[in-house]
């Protein structure tokens, strides 16, 4: 049926058949490229609300760092030279902070 449909397509077929090709197309596409995004935005976005005091978190540039206070915006974060006043949105949800490697170094 897909062949069909393409041979008509490609011939000068109905537009009809035209507007069904498009329209898989597009599902096709929202499908495997942009609801998996939207998914991960959506969990970035728990993540960075869900941040509180005293988690181990790295930024998008590699810091890492334990969470001294949370304001609406910012995370004031301690790392190994100082604190660091960071925005929320600076903070990778799919980095993972190696606890116990900072807990050595910060004592």
């Amino acid at each position: 049926m897909i062949s069909n449909l393409l041979l008509q397509a490609a011939a000068g077929g109905s537009s009809m058949s035209t507007l069904l090709m498009l329209s898989g197309m597009f599902a096709i596409m929202y499908l495997f490229m942009i609801r998996p995004q939207m998914k991960r935005q959506k969990e970035a976005q728990k993540y960075r609300e869900a941040v509180k005091k005293g988690d181990h978190v790295v930024t998008i540039g590699g810091l890492h760092g334990k969470v001294v206070s949370v304001s609406e915006k910012t995370v004031v974060v301690d790392m190994e030279s100082g604190k660091a006043r960071l925005d929320k949105s600076s903070l990778s949800p799919n980095g993972a902070a190696d606890t116990q490697e900072l807990e050595a170094k910060t004592k």
